[in-house]
This record gives C-alpha cells, structure tokens and sequence, in this order.
C-alpha cells in the first residue's frame, strides 16, 4: 500500500524545523493510469518572510499568494523564466514561509536526474498548474514519511560520529546568501551541490534501496514511528 500523506501538523511550524526534517520522506505522485511515480527527497532549502530571499519578503502578491497561505500546500514558482521550482508551504497563515525541494534520488533512472528543483519538477511533471495544490494523497501528490530503511540508513550514518545531515548556506540567491539553510543527505550522490570540502561520496547508499523502479511504493514509518518525530 503506498505510504500515507505527512499530515498538515508537521509542516505547520517554521521553514527550518521543517527542511532538514523532510530529508530522507518521499515525494509521490498519482499519474494518470494510476501509477506511483516517487522520489526518496535529499536536499532542501527553508525560506522565510523575515529574510530577504524569500518571495514574500517585501510583499504579497497575485504569484506569491499561495506561500501566505495555509501550510500543507504546494507553492510552485518559475525561475529566471524557464525553471519551475517545487515548495510546501510551512509555518501559518498570513506568514510567508516554505520549504524548496531542491533534490531527489529516483528508482530505476540515471543518477542525478532530479538534481536540482528544475529538473525535480521536471521529473515529476509539475508547473505553476500545481501551485497552490493540497499535499495530500487525495490530491494526487503528496510527501510522505520516511521509510524504515531510509529512516535506518539514516541512523547509520549518524552512529558513524559526522551526521547523516550536511548543513549549508543556500544557493542560488541574491540576498541572505550567508544563512545556513539549506540541507542535505550526504550519503547521497544526487545533491544538486555539496558544501566546500564535502568530497562525494564513491557510491550512493541510498542506491540500494532505489534498485526496483516497477516495485511498490515503501510503506511509511508513520509518525511517531522510524521517522522520529511528534505531533501534539
């Protein structure tokens, strides 16, 4: 059975409790025959209205709209005219906050195909049609939470002294450039960029856990289960 949606407590709370968290959950979508199309998400980005990189910095726009909303919700923007970037919307209502989902590691594809948000949304087929979008399994696309293996390999590389978790100031932006808010799976060889001195890894551990593209999509831990975190 595919793994149940995250529900909307967890992503109402801050951008940068919410980033690293979602390192290591899954980004599922329902195509049209029905299919699962799923990615185990390695990088993020966390974005707020009190810093000036965030699109909701100066004001609420028409575009930016969707981020001043309630979170659970996908907020999807162009870049530089070309590039679609995929979020999800964190914190509250009326205050601009989310979470980019800059990376990926698919089943069964080239390694780094979902390597940076243009090319995630490009993988998942997902454009401004998307903003606004519930995360929710009824929906149609959905995060869910991390699996037992994912959340195990996770623990083995943090029993090994440095972290599973790389932290690093973001990419890509004209302002705020020194925050470290960007997060990723450094057992992974899919991140869009490492952190200067972060030498890649020789192989991909998450790898392994990716080899059946036709396989079921892996069952969630659940909350308060191998992903480890609570919901009052």
């Amino acid at each position: 059975m595919p793994s149940p949606a995250l529900p909307l407590a967890f992503f109402a709370r801050p951008a940068e409790l919410v980033a690293p968290e979602l390192i290591g959950c899954l980004l599922v979508k329902r195509q049209a025959a029905g299919e699962l199309l799923w990615g185990v998400i390695v990088e993020t980005e966390a974005y707020c209205q009190s810093e000036p990189a965030c699109h909701g910095y100066r004001r609420r726009t028409p575009s930016n709209e969707t981020l001043f909303g309630e979170p659970g919700r996908f907020y999807v923007y162009v870049s530089y005219g070309i590039h679609h970037c995929v979020n999800v919307v964190t914190d509250r209502s009326g205050w601009a906050s989310g979470v980019l989902l800059r990376a990926a590691a698919l089943p069964g594809g080239p390694e780094g195909q979902a390597a940076g948000p243009g090319l995630l949304a490009r993988c998942f087929g997902l454009d401004r049609g998307d903003d606004g979008r519930p995360v929710s399994a009824e929906a149609g696309l959905w995060l869910a939470p991390r699996p037992p293996a994912v959340a195990q390999l996770l623990a083995e590389e943090a029993s090994r002294g440095q972290g599973p978790l790389r932290q690093a100031v973001r990419i890509g932006v004209s302002q705020g450039q020194d925050l470290p808010w960007r997060w990723y799976f450094a057992a992974s060889r899919c991140v869009s960029r490492r952190a200067p001195g972060d030498r890649r890894p020789r192989s991909d551990r998450l790898a392994p856990l990716l080899l059946e593209p036709r396989g079921p999509l892996p069952a969630g831990a659940g909350p308060g289960g191998a992903y480890g975190w609570n919901v009052s």
